[in-house]
């Protein structure tokens, strides 16, 4: 009698993969409390605060969008159903944080307030990418 093991769901992304879209939320929130309080507060250390960890969240972001990217190109049946979504909110991500990095890069008083705006949103889709790239079951079977 054969014995027949089928899995709906595969493991989890690739660790470095995971490590890199976790690291992503941090940096931007960090970068948008940066924002909040160089709004309330105008000390300019704040400001040089937030578009350090904005660039940081870009590299991040960057190395785990070419993962997604990667995942997508790779023809297999064990691919996320929303992989192409992952990646595009991942994508989108990357260019609205790149945008905020050229907009922390004028003066401090000139950052505000789009920069905190930005800073928020990039953080939201930063959580929205962090959702489906763990979220997502990954379809597969095995005999």
């Amino acid at each position: 009698m054969e014995v027949i093991i089928e899995r709906r769901y595969s493991e989890a992304i690739f660790p470095l993969h995971a490590l890199l879209l976790a690291g992503t939320v941090p940096l931007f929130l960090g970068a948008a409390l940066s924002d909040a309080a160089y709004a309330s507060t105008y000390e300019i250390q704040w400001s040089n605060f937030a578009s350090w960890l904005i660039v940081g969240g870009l590299i991040f972001a960057g190395l785990a969008l070419l993962f997604a990217i990667v995942d997508l190109c790779i023809p297999s049946r064990r691919r996320a159903r929303g992989a192409g979504w992952y990646a595009l909110i991942l994508l989108i991500t990357w260019v609205l944080g790149f945008v905020d990095a050229l907009l922390h890069a004028r003066d401090a008083w000139a950052a505000m307030p789009a920069g905190l705006a930005l800073s928020v949103i990039v953080t939201l889709l930063a959580c929205v990418a962090a959702w489906f790239g763990f979220c997502t079951p990954r379809i597969g079977g095995m005999k």
